[in-house]
C-alpha cells in the first residue's frame, strides 16, 4: 500500500458545499487538488472566482486547487479520490468512474445517506459498482462553512482495515480539524445518515415552537432509533455514542446551518416539500434517507416511531402536530 508520505494529489468528485470545504483543507495542507463537477459552465465559474458562492460563500479556494469537468483528467496521477456527492447522484457517478483507471487508488466517501430502493450504504454502493476497493467513510458532526472557517471539529475515518483509516486520519488532520480512527464502517455510516432525519423532526418541532424539552426528548430518542437499526444492521452500539452518531445527531439538530433543521421547519410551518425543495440548490440528504430508513425499520423489524413519523409527514403529507401527537400518545413503556 502507498505510504502516507508518497501521496502528493487528491482528487475531490463533487463541487458542493463539503467537498469544497475538504478541497480548501486538502490544498492548504500542501496536497495537489483537482476538484470534478458536473456542470462545466459552473466549474468555470469556480475556476475564475475562486469562491463556491453557491455553496459554500465567503471561503477562498486556494489558487492552487484545479477543476474539471473531465473524469478522466479528475483521476489522472491523483492517489486519493474523495466521493463528495449526494448519495441519490452516487451510484451514476460511480458508473462513470467505472470506465477509468481505477487502479491503487485509495477511495474515502464523505456522503451521508442510504440508497433508496437497494437500501444500500454508500460503502455498500462503491463495492457492488466498483468492485473490492481501498475505502474509508469520513464522519461526524461537520457543518461545511464552520470547518472551513477553521472552527475546532471532529470527524471519524473508519474502515475495515483500520491502517488505511489510519492512513485517511492522517491526511486529513489539522490543528482544527481532529480526526479518530475507527473499523466500524457500518456504525459510523448508519450513525452519519440517520440523524439527518432527526434533524428534520428538531426543525420541525422550532417551528411548532415546543421548546427545550421537546428538543430534549427528540434526541434522545431519536438515538434510541439509530442505535437500534445500527446494530441490527451490524454497527456496534459504542459507535452510535461517539462523534459519528451521538456528536453528528446533536449537531445537525442545533445548527443554523443544517439544511435538514432547515427543511424541518418549513415543514413545521405547513409548507409543502415540493415547495420546500424548490427554495435551495442543496441536496437535503435527510429526505431521502427517511425513505430508506422506514423500509430498513420493515426489513430488519425495528421500532422507530420517530422514523416512521417523519417518513409520514414528507411523503404522506401528515399533518406535523399529528405526528407529535401520536408520538406523545403511544402505549406506555419502560426505558
Amino acid at each position: 500500500m502507498i505510504k502516507i508520505d508518497e501521496i502528493k494529489n487528491i482528487c475531490v468528485i463533487g463541487d458542493g458545499g463539503w467537498g469544497t470545504t475538504l478541497t480548501v483543507l486538502l490544498a492548504k495542507k500542501g496536497f495537489n487538488v483537482t476538484v470534478w463537477g458536473a456542470f462545466p459552465e459552473y466549474l468555470e465559474i469556480l475556476k475564475s472566482s475562486h469562491e463556491n458562492a453557491k455553496f459554500l460563500p465567503g471561503v477562498r479556494i486556494p489558487d492552487s486547487v484545479k477543476f474539471t469537468a473531465s473524469l478522466q483528467e479528475a483521476l489522472k496521477g491523483n492517489d486519493i479520490v474523495v466521493l463528495a456527492v449526494p448519495s441519490q447522484y452516487m451510484r451514476g457517478v460511480l458508473t462513470m468512474l467505472k470506465m477509468e483507471d481505477l487502479s491503487d487508488k485509495i477511495f474515502v466517501s464523505v456522503t451521508k445517506g442510504i440508497e433508496n430502493d437497494t437500501l444500500k450504504r454508500m460503502s455498500e454502493v462503491v463495492s457492488e459498482v466498483l468492485g473490492e476497493r481501498k475505502l474509508v467513510v469520513l464522519s461526524g458532526p461537520t457543518i461545511a462553512l464552520e470547518v472551513a472557517n477553521g472552527s475546532p471539529s471532529t470527524a471519524v475515518a473508519a474502515s475495515r482495515d483500520l491502517d488505511l483509516a489510519v492512513m485517511v486520519q492522517d491526511i486529513f488532520i489539522t490543528d482544527r480539524f481532529r480526526i479518530y480512527a475507527s473499523y466500524d464502517l457500518i456504525g459510523v455510516e448508519v450513525g452519519g445518515s440517520l440523524k439527518n432525519i432527526i434533524a428534520i423532526a428538531a426543525g420541525a418541532l422550532d417551528a411548532m415552537g415546543f421548546g427545550t424539552n421537546a428538543k430534549a426528548a427528540l434526541l434522545t430518542r431519536g438515538l434510541v432509533e439509530m442505535v437500534r437499526l445500527g446494530v441490527a444492521m451490524g454497527g456496534r452500539a459504542e459507535t452510535f455514542y461517539g462523534l459519528s452518531g451521538l456528536g453528528d445527531l446533536m449537531t445537525t439538530c442545533i445548527s443554523q446551518y443544517s439544511r435538514n433543521r432547515w427543511l424541518g421547519e418549513e415543514i413545521g410551518k405547513g409548507k409543502p416539500l415540493k415547495d420546500i425543495l424548490k427554495e435551495t440548490d442543496m441536496v437535503v440528504e435527510g429526505v431521502v434517507t427517511a425513505k430508506s430508513a422506514f423500509d430498513l425499520a420493515k426489513r430488519y423489524e425495528v421500532d422507530m416511531p420517530i422514523t416512521c413519523e417523519i417518513y409520514k409527514v414528507l411523503y404522506e403529507n401528515k399533518d406535523p402536530k399529528k405526528a407529535v401527537h401520536d408520538l406523545m400518545t403511544r402505549p406506555s413503556k419502560i426505558e
